[in-house]
């Protein structure tokens, strides 16, 4: 999984060239509406799943896009699945030192009754991510087009695929507040429920549901 930075909706070029016999602003200063991207690759089946954020990028943000695509799931591979592995870069919102991030990881892991692995890569090592290559098949996608307004985004994004396949795409009209953090005392109890690997204990966390 991975936020890709934020989607400036207007007349701009976006650095490509725009399709058409029309032009394109070269600034995007002032930009009124943004939509953040959330991508969550499913590595063995190759499903893509994107949510434009209308809000901040925040950790209630990811963990909601989380909890949406374990719902969006058949019953029959809900039950199958017993362990959820998700691999992530160490960004500020989702890090294995976030404590809201952590807070709903727990509640994840407690609400799907699942045990989930949290493996994080080192810095400057997020192009091995799997969803990044997700990101520079959408960005050659949708170069050059106008994504005048949050139809036109979400059409483009649609319309691309990865490994043959069509991403899953919604749009979250949500407000999220930033920076919302756990106090000392709280999250004790929730770091009581981490199994850090010794070895790499900010880059490998189990969380086993309640």
């Amino acid at each position: 999984m991975d936020c890709k930075a934020s989607v400036n909706i207007g007349d701009y070029s976006r650095g490509g060239k725009t399709r058409g016999d029309h032009r394109a602003a070269d600034h995007d200063m002032g930009c009124a509406e943004k939509h953040t991207p959330f991508g969550l690759v499913d590595e063995d089946g190759g499903q893509l799943r994107l949510t434009f954020g209308s809000s901040a990028k925040t950790s209630d943000f990811i963990v909601d896009s989380l909890e949406a695509w374990w719902e969006s799931l058949p019953e029959w591979e809900r039950a199958v699945t017993k362990h959820i592995q998700i691999k992530a870069d160490n960004g500020p919102e989702s890090s294995g030192k976030r404590t809201q991030f952590l807070k709903r990881m727990v509640g994840f892991a407690d609400a799907t009754g699942r045990t989930v692995q949290l493996l994080y890569f080192p810095p400057y090592h997020s192009k091995y991510n799997p969803v990044e290559r997700c990101w520079g098949i959408l960005e050659q996608h949708w170069n050059g087009a106008k994504l005048v307004d949050a139809e036109t985004m979400l059409a483009w994004a649609e319309s691309m695929t990865w490994k043959g396949i069509k991403p899953v795409v919604t749009l979250c009209r949500k407000t999220y507040e930033k920076g919302v953090s756990l106090s000392k005392a709280a999250m004790r109890e929730v770091e009581a429920r981490l199994e850090r690997n010794p070895a790499l204990p900010k880059w490998d966390i189990l969380i086993r549901p309640a």
